[in-house]
């Protein structure tokens, strides 16, 4: 039987959608402008309080650094709103005089939108500003773990649109957090579109609402080191990304494979920086706290420092340690070092030359079906090639580190707090999603030829229609139609070929 917190979940969600499409409409009417305006005040609203936002989900949550998810709240407020600059979204966007061709911006509607644990704050900030900047209505389902710290975030968000214009609910969250109501909000008529988040949990349900899906999966992506890199460099951009939020960025390393030729150099650089190889011991002591016996996640263990995941193992690596590492040597089913751990921690591969290293890549990237991002450190132009044409992931990312160059602050890809799956089937595209992704474009298209034109669909028949007068079209479409009925036809039984 359905609890009461099911019940006013699902009813809460029905006033929700029904309010924010009735906001919809009037954000539909709003020239571009006006809602360039309302973005820059949500985003002036959330930068003068990202430090206590940034505290306030660290402690509700309990995983990750609160400056580093104060870095991606300004990374939102600051890169992601310069990009959206000058972006036209809703209404003429392109108008074309000599092929007579017009693009018109036109939003989608309502967005139901879910966030991650690992990232609330930042997610839910980016989500908004992209919803309204195309003139979309976004109702939250709000994390579990996250509740409080969401909460505030968006009503600081609403008092600061509704200052310079934004309609009452077109932008609203569910207080009442339920599975139940979660799935009625995605079912809900008024909503055109899902938005998900790193909530893997909830895919099956996303998918299974009948509406469209932006799929913002889990990285889980090995990054290769190959023997033209810079290795110093490479190890560096690999252990800050690693350790960046304590590991629970989604486009993050999970697995590195090595060239065998440059191993040594590569072990010496990640002991020389905060790496700590464990031993197989070590390794599976620290799985057992990672995972409970039958698989299921230990949701505390998410987002732990290095130090912090070893003590609670039962080891002691040096005071200085940033990420730990775990030689395997074998991709098999079992291992739950090819799972994503959302944790300072990787798994460590050698391979003798850069086409086995390909092979290893492809059996991590299909081991859980939903790995997004592949990264490659490499001076070899043609090796690169080989893998930016073959792997099976939404994004590669050459010599950077993946956590940053993923959301786009090393790298030019469009700055994004959501990055799509690059696996077919999880979702509606692999983009670093942007407010085009929130739009559908009306084309227009002016007449430039007449009806003349049909009398080339005839030609090199076996004769010609008589030509109409110019002011009879209908008896050259006519004329034209007849004729390719005549050559259409089958030729009488016994006739020759």
């Amino acid at each position: 039987m359905i609890g009461d917190n099911d019940l006013i979940s699902m009813q809460q969600a029905r006033i929700l959608a029904e309010n924010a499409a009735a906001a919809q409409k009037k954000l539909a009417a709003m020239p571009q402008e006006t809602l360039d305006a309302i973005v820059e005040a949500m985003a002036d609203a959330a930068e003068a309080q990202a430090q206590s936002l940034a505290v306030m989900s660290q402690e509700e949550s309990d995983c990750g650094v609160w400056q580093d998810k104060l870095a991606k709240i300004l990374f939102v407020c600051r890169r992601v709103r310069q990009s959206l600059r000058g972006l036209r979204c809703v209404g003429l966007l392109r108008e074309d005089s000599a092929s007579g061709v017009w693009e018109v911006g036109v939003p989608l509607g309502v967005i139901a939108a879910l966030c991650p644990v690992t990232s609330p704050i930042s997610t839910a900030v980016c989500n908004t500003l992209l919803a309204i900047k195309s003139g979309n209505a976004i109702v939250f389902s709000l994390h579990p773990r996250a509740l409080e710290s969401m909460r505030t975030a968006l009503n600081i968000l609403c008092a600061a649109g509704r200052a310079h214009g934004l309609p009452e609910g077109a932008v609203a969250y569910m207080d009442v957090v339920a599975k139940k109501g979660t799935q009625e909000l995605m079912r809900h008529p008024d909503v055109a579109l899902v938005m998900v988040t790193g909530v893997l949990g909830m895919f099956p349900a996303a998918r299974a609402s009948g509406k469209p899906l932006i799929y913002g999966g889990t990285g889980n992506g090995p990054v290769f080191i190959e023997r033209s890199a810079r290795v110093e460099t490479a190890v560096a951009d690999i252990l800050a990304s690693k350790s960046f939020d304590n590991g629970l960025a989604p486009s993050a390393e999970q697995c590195v494979i090595v060239d065998g030729c440059v191993e040594p150099q590569v072990r010496r650089a990640f002991q020389d920086r905060g790496g700590y190889f464990m031993s197989p011991e070590e390794a599976a002591a620290l799985m057992d706290v990672l995972f409970h016996s039958d698989g299921r996640r230990r949701r505390h263990m998410v987002g732990q420092s290095a130090l912090a995941l070893a003590q609670k193992a039962g080891f002691a690596p040096p005071k200085g340690t940033r990420v730990l590492v775990a030689p395997r040597r074998y991709v098999a089913g079992a291992d739950p070092y090819t799972r994503e751990l959302l944790t300072p921690v990787l798994g460590y591969y050698v391979e003798p030359d850069w086409r086995h290293a390909c092979e290893k890549c492809l059996e991590l990237l299909l081991q859980e079906r939903h790995a997004q991002t592949l990264t490659i450190h490499s001076e070899d132009a043609e090796v690169i090639r080989q893998f930016a044409l073959k792997k099976p992931v939404a994004r590669l990312l050459v010599n950077t580190g993946a956590a940053f160059g993923g959301m786009g602050l090393t790298t030019n890809l469009t700055p994004a707090m959501t990055q799509g799956s690059g696996i077919a089937g999880y979702g509606i595209t692999s983009d670093n999603i942007s407010p085009y992704n929130l739009i559908y474009r009306r084309t227009v298209g002016f007449g430039a030829r007449g009806l003349d034109c049909l009398a080339d669909l005839a030609a090199g028949g076996p004769a010609t229609p008589p030509p109409a007068a110019p002011d009879a079209p209908l008896e050259l479409l006519r004329a034209v139609l007849r004729r390719v009925l005549e050559t259409a036809r089958p030729a009488p039984h016994g006739s020759a070929d």
